[in-house]
């Protein structure tokens, strides 16, 4: 299918300048290139501006609670892992709200793809500072500066050993389709943090502050295989540098679908319902 197949044919409420718009048709360049049909993507999302392309594009779309993107997404791959599922949010809903379940679905190293639109604020309730957000930052809800240290997902997806940690920036489309493709295609956990402008509500992240700023790891001459390399890069203190780029791709290991027992059976969408006589012994256990 061409990138354009996979576009919803739909009003689209994004901010004009946004960076979701660049998401989107990079998602869509990535389909294409795996030659991923509709019927089997599988787009999870939860709550904000970012969530709202689950409408914007032909696939299978889940859209969640706030924070709960990640945990719907697992449960529609442990129920049929043969889909390719992906889950897409906000830096707010994925690591603010959601920050529990990225923990502990790295842990389980599930086949996911997650996606971050990354923007350091909550783009949908008005501005105020996502967990990405750093220290000092001012805005409405935040008249003071922001207090708290900000988060660093880089970091803690790579010291977590999640398979595949990847940052990239929507103004470089075809970039970030490529490594979001490499990241579908990988087998485990993957994250892949965008960076991208909020043009409405972040006028200090601007397109031209991050451009600045870039720091291709390729010309640092960067190994994937390299974790406490990779560690090091995004640990660097300050922001006068942001990593993008593959920052580990590490050899694949058992996912959780792989050694679950009960999921070594096979996948629970195709197995059949247990007859009532069958579930009556179990139930009188409760009784």
């Amino acid at each position: 299918m061409r990138p354009e197949e996979y576009f919803a044919e739909v009003e689209m409420a994004w901010c004009p300048g946004c960076g979701n718009f660049a998401i989107r048709r990079a998602l869509a360049l990535a389909l294409s290139a795996l030659a991923l049909p509709p019927e089997r993507v599988v787009l999870v999302t939860g709550i904000g501006q970012a969530a709202k392309i689950v409408h914007y594009l032909r696939v299978n779309g889940f859209n969640g609670l706030h924070g709960r993107t990640i945990a719907a997404a697992a449960g529609i791959k442990m129920a049929n892992p043969s889909l390719t599922v992906i889950a897409e949010s906000g830096d707010g809903d994925l690591y603010g709200e959601g920050g529990n379940h990225l923990l502990h679905n790295i842990r389980r190293n599930l086949d996911l793809t997650v996606i971050a639109h990354d923007n350091r604020v909550y783009g949908l309730t008005k501005g105020q500072a996502s967990p990405t957000a750093p220290q000092g930052y001012t805005t409405r809800a935040q008249p003071f500066g922001v207090l708290s240290r900000p988060l660093n997902p880089l970091a803690l997806a790579i010291a977590l050993g999640a398979g595949f940690v990847a940052q990239t920036f929507s103004g470089e489309v075809e970039k970030t389709a490529e490594i979001l493709a490499r990241a579908i295609r990988y087998k485990g956990f993957a994250l892949m943090n965008v960076l991208h402008p909020c043009p409405s509500w972040n006028r200090v992240q601007t397109f031209a502050w991050y451009k600045e700023r870039l720091q291709p790891v390729e010309a640092l001459g960067h190994d994937p295989a390299d974790r406490l390399a990779a560690l090091s890069l995004v640990l660097s203190p300050g922001e006068d540098r942001l990593p993008v780029g593959v920052l580990v791709e590490a050899p694949p290991e058992p996912t959780w679908e792989e050694r679950h027992p009960v999921l070594r059976q096979g996948p629970l969408v195709g197995r059949p319902l247990p007859r009532p006589e069958e579930l009556r012994p179990l139930l009188a256990e409760f009784l």
